[in-house]
C-alpha cells in the first residue's frame, strides 16, 4: 500500500504570555491507504495538537505534514474530523445534521445528498432519518456523526477518542460499528485515545508517544484479524497491550 499520510519531523509551540510551551518536538510516523492507526501517550502529551496539525487547525513549527505527497492545507474537506461528543444538533432531524457540514462548505449537490442519505441506510439510520437526536441511543448518535463526517467522502479521518462519554458496553458496541463501518469505506484513519485494549483493538498498528514534547518512542505491529469485539479475546491483544503498556512507563 502507498502512504498516505507522512508526518516528518514535525514540532510545535504555544506562544502565551507566560512564555513557550513545546508541544511537539520531532514527531514522525505515516499512514498507508486504508490503514487504522491508533495513537497513545501519556496525558498532555500533544496527541490532540498532532490531529489538530494534520487536520490543518495548526500550522506546525517545523516539519512537514504531507497528504499523498502534497503538503496539508486549511480545512477542505480532504480531511475529516470527529471530535469526542457527537455535536449533532438538538433541533435539526438526522439527516439535516448530516448535510448540515455539506451545506455549510456549499458542497451540498444532488449527488452528495444521494450519498448521504445511502450511507444513513446502509448504516442503519434511514428509518430516524426525519427523526430528531433524542430519538436516537448514543451508539446510534456515533454512528450519525461518523455518517456526516463522511458524507464528505474524505480521504483521512480523524477520530479524537470519540467513545470516551460512553458506558463501557456501548463503548465497545459502538467501536465495533465504527471499525466495521471505516472498514467497509475503506478509509485511512487516526485514533486518538487514552484506552491502551481500545486502540489494540482498534488499530492496524498502535503509535506510543513520549511525554511532553511529543515524540515516537515506537511504532507496534497489531496483525490480529477480525474486529475489536474478536480480539479483546485474543491473548496476542492482551501481550500487546502489555507492550504499549511498558512503553507508555518508559515515557513517564
Amino acid at each position: 500500500m502507498n502512504e498516505l499520510l507522512t508526518l516528518d519531523g514535525v514540532a510545535l509551540s504555544y506562544h502565551t504570555a507566560e512564555g513557550e510551551t513545546e508541544a511537539l518536538k520531532s514527531v514522525s510516523f505515516s499512514a498507508r491507504a486504508g490503514e487504522f492507526l491508533s495513537i497513545v501517550g501519556p496525558s498532555g502529551c500533544g496527541k490532540t495538537t498532532i490531529l489538530s496539525v494534520v487536520a490543518g487547525l495548526l500550522k506546525p513549527t517545523a516539519g512537514k505534514v504531507l497528504l499523498d505527497g502534497k503538503p496539508i492545507g486549511p480545512p477542505n474537506g480532504e480531511v475529516g474530523y470527529m471530535l469526542q461528543r457527537d455535536t449533532l444538533f438538538e433541533w435539526l432531524t438526522v439527516s439535516a445534521n448530516t448535510l448540515l457540514g455539506l451545506r455549510v462548505q456549499r458542497k451540498l449537490t444532488e449527488e452528495s445528498r444521494t450519498y448521504a442519505m445511502s450511507l444513513l441506510e446502509k448504516y442503519g439510520l434511514g428509518e430516524f432519518a426525519d427523526s430528531y437526536p433524542t430519538r436516537l441511543s448514543g451508539g446510534m448518535r456515533q454512528r450519525a456523526a461518523l455518517v456526516r463526517t463522511l458524507a464528505f467522502r474524505p480521504r483521512l479521518l480523524l477520530l479524537d477518542e470519540p467513545f470516551s462519554a460512553l458506558d463501557f458496553q456501548t463503548r465497545s458496541d459502538v467501536a465495533e460499528d465504527v471499525r466495521a463501518i471505516i472498514a467497509e469505506e475503506g478509509v485511512t484513519t487516526l485514533l486518538v485515545t487514552h484506552d491502551v485494549p481500545e486502540a489494540v483493538c482498534m488499530g492496524d498498528r498502535v503509535v506510543v508517544l513520549s511525554s511532553r514534547p511529543a515524540v515516537v518512542v515506537k511504532i507496534i505491529d497489531v496483525n490480529i484479524p477480525g474486529g475489536p469485539a474478536k480480539r479483546r479475546t485474543d491473548r496476542r491483544a492482551a501481550r500487546l497491550s502489555e507492550e504499549v503498556w511498558k512503553e507508555l512507563k518508559r515515557t513517564d
